[in-house]
């Protein structure tokens, strides 16, 4: 599979990353070894996972997505084989969360001891926090990739405004810059990113690996009624798709799916795959039946008159 350059980071990564938020949620533990098997037997290479995952689930504390995929790299022994990427900042309990220097480095720790490695190829930010000086934030990752203990860094829902500032910052101070955003971004959700950050990643050369790239399972197209949302772990947050303009979109996807005798997920994600700017989208899978459905999306390309069908109906 073709690898594509994470911003100037040096990683080299497959067009699909694999969603970790489900590991120790909709996914137990011999489910998402299962998964990550398969994932890296079609020859994609990039996990993506949080120290904060899923911390949400009742008896969850936090940390059982890095376990599972640490448990997961020490039974396969195949660690150069693949890139980890988690992130830190999201509260995990009082006094854990944030990115000031000292709790950056201590979280670091844990997800290293969680995932059972000595390195982590993408760490990032998992929110801004206002409240710490960005020098300080860019101090603390600057010190562990000095100490090896982390490759590249990078930024999860960062405005384009605080994203540039905090270029600004590595530039003037020497520190390792951001090498990639994580954004909300897909075929429904588009409004912020093209306006805000995308120009900026082309401009600086920043990697783009958007979240939620299927709109919380939405456009996949088995939510069409709020019938269909019935006991159903995502079921708030599709809610907000069912409108009008989600039904023109999810028409434009049956169309272009029915041309490439494929599904709407396989599509949504060749479109955001066909963005200039995106290195790889992230989505998740619970099952192997919907993983195959995402590895197509990357030996998919859309001709110009689908995309422009996709952008017209979703505009």
């Amino acid at each position: 599979m073709k690898k594509r350059k994470l911003g100037n980071s040096g990683l080299e990564v497959a067009p699909l990353v694999l969603g970790g938020n489900v590991f120790g949620w909709t996914a137990d533990e011999p489910t998402s070894f299962r998964l990550l098997d398969a994932f890296v037997d079609a020859g994609c290479n990039l996990i993506d996972t949080a120290d904060i995952y899923s911390a949400w689930v009742p008896g969850n504390k936090g940390g059982e997505s890095e376990a599972i995929l640490g448990k997961w790299l020490k039974r396969r022994g195949n660690r150069r084989k693949v890139l980890i990427a988690t992130k830190v900042g999201k509260e995990m309990g009082p006094d854990r969360k944030g990115l000031s220097k000292s709790y950056i480095l201590r979280a670091a720790e844990d997800s290293l001891r969680r995932l059972q490695t000595d390195c982590i190829d993408l760490y990032q930010s998992h929110a801004d926090d206002p409240g710490t000086p960005l020098e300080e934030t860019m101090e603390a990752y600057a010190k562990l990739i000095r100490q090896g203990k982390v490759r590249a860094i990078g930024a999860s829902n960062y405005s384009g405004d605080r994203l540039t500032q905090a270029l600004e910052v590595s530039t003037r101070s020497g520190y390792p810059p951001y090498q990639c955003v994580q954004p909300l971004y897909n075929l429904y959700d588009r409004a912020d990113y093209e306006t805000d950050l995308e120009p900026l990643c082309l401009e600086k050369g920043v990697g783009v690996i958007p979240y939620f790239s299927l709109a919380s399972g939405f456009l996949t197209g088995k939510y069409r009624s709020e019938k269909d949302l019935a006991n159903r772990p995502r079921g708030e947050f599709v809610k907000k798709y069912l409108n009008d303009r989600g039904f023109r979109i999810l028409d434009a996807l049956d169309q272009v799916s029915g041309q490439y005798h494929s599904v709407p997920a396989v599509v949504s994600l060749a479109w955001l795959a066909a963005r200039p700017s995106v290195t790889a989208p992230i989505a998740s899978a619970t099952s192997l039946d919907q993983l195959t459905d995402l590895i197509e999306a990357t030996k998919l390309a859309l001709d110009p008159s689908s995309i422009e069908l996709l952008n017209l109906a979703s505009a």
